[in-house]
């Protein structure tokens, strides 16, 4: 029997330096189906990554169910500590929770009420993706998830009922997009405060073959500012054209006549630019990011030097 040669599955299946590589690995690990799969199958999936990095994989095994399998596992743990992450939390529930939620917030959006409890619902599953995607090993205290909560939340109530107040003479398709400014907002208090802790001790950084070098702030603030710029770009198609299409329904008395097609359309609008704007997204940025030696602080410069051979740049993990 042919022996298969040794596959790295320490990396992702496609070629991580070019987006259409990242794209790829991102369809595969933001596939709302991977949310269906059992706990059991996921735990196979688990023992036949870590028996294949061992060097005990299962006989007869293919190369695509090897990969197959690693993919499951990435969808499903994390990929510093190797926990199984909360469902709502993986990368795989971004597009059917956010299709949801968006649709809501962007239907529901006229009445002070209405825009409290969608920004609170939105936030509540944000602190909890933050939270579960979250870099390193970095186990954040709950002061500093529940300052962060409080702020996000504060910081898109009061974009969105300040937005809401200012724009009632606006055309229609200006308060449309209240949601949109709102969400931004919030995502750039949100997610550097979930993940303070990072900032004020780093993430660990390595070299090029996976050997720890210290810990970087300056990974981190790179880590957290890339995070912030892609989630946002990832809400923006989602927010931005529904609304356009909504406002001709609006000004042709379509939603006057069927005023119950308004949420189940928006929903399934968001979903459609949610699945594809999700990993492609993500994809923006390597997950493996990289720093020239010239940009971190000295701390680390000083390891480096100390090292047998000292390397250009490092490499850490910017999160999701």
């Amino acid at each position: 029997m042919t022996t298969l040669p040794r596959i790295n599955i320490d990396e992702p299946r496609w070629d991580q330096s070019t987006y259409t590589g990242r794209a790829k690995h991102f369809f595969t690990i933001t596939n709302p189906l991977n949310l269906l799969v059992s706990p059991s199958e996921l735990d196979k999936a688990k023992k036949i990554v870590k028996a294949y990095r061992a060097g005990e994989s299962e006989p007869g095994l293919t190369e695509d169910e090897i990969w197959r399998a690693k993919h499951l596992y990435d969808s499903a743990y994390h990929p510093d500590t190797g926990e199984k992450m909360n469902i709502l939390g993986r990368m795989s529930a971004q597009v059917p929770m956010n299709m949801t939620i968006t649709g809501c917030m962007m239907t529901f959006y006229k009445t002070s009420s209405a825009v409290v409890f969608w920004q609170w619902i939105n936030q509540s599953f944000n602190a909890l993706v933050n939270y579960t995607n979250r870099s390193g090993d970095s186990d954040i205290p709950i002061n500093v998830l529940g300052t962060s909560y409080v702020l996000a939340t504060g910081g898109a109530l009061v974009t969105a009922l300040g937005l809401n107040s200012l724009v009632k003479k606006a055309p229609p398709l200006i308060g449309r997009w209240v949601p949109f400014a709102a969400v931004a907002a919030a995502n750039c208090v949100n997610i550097p405060m979930m993940r303070r802790k990072e900032l004020q001790e780093g993430i660990p950084v390595f070299d090029a073959n996976g050997n720890k070098i210290g810990e970087s702030k300056v990974a981190a603030q790179r880590g957290i500012a890339t995070v912030t710029l892609s989630r946002i770009l990832m809400a923006s198609p989602g927010m931005v054209f529904p609304p356009i299409l909504m406002n001709i329904l609006e000004r042709r008395g379509t939603l006057a006549r069927y005023p119950w097609v308004g949420a189940p359309l928006q929903v399934f609008l968001c979903g459609f630019c949610l699945t594809f704007a999700t990993p492609m997204c993500c994809a923006l940025f390597p997950q493996k990011s990289s720093l020239s030696v010239s940009s971190v602080e000295s701390s680390i410069k000083d390891k480096i030097k100390e090292l047998p051979h000292p390397v250009d740049a490092v490499y850490f993990n910017k999160g999701l």
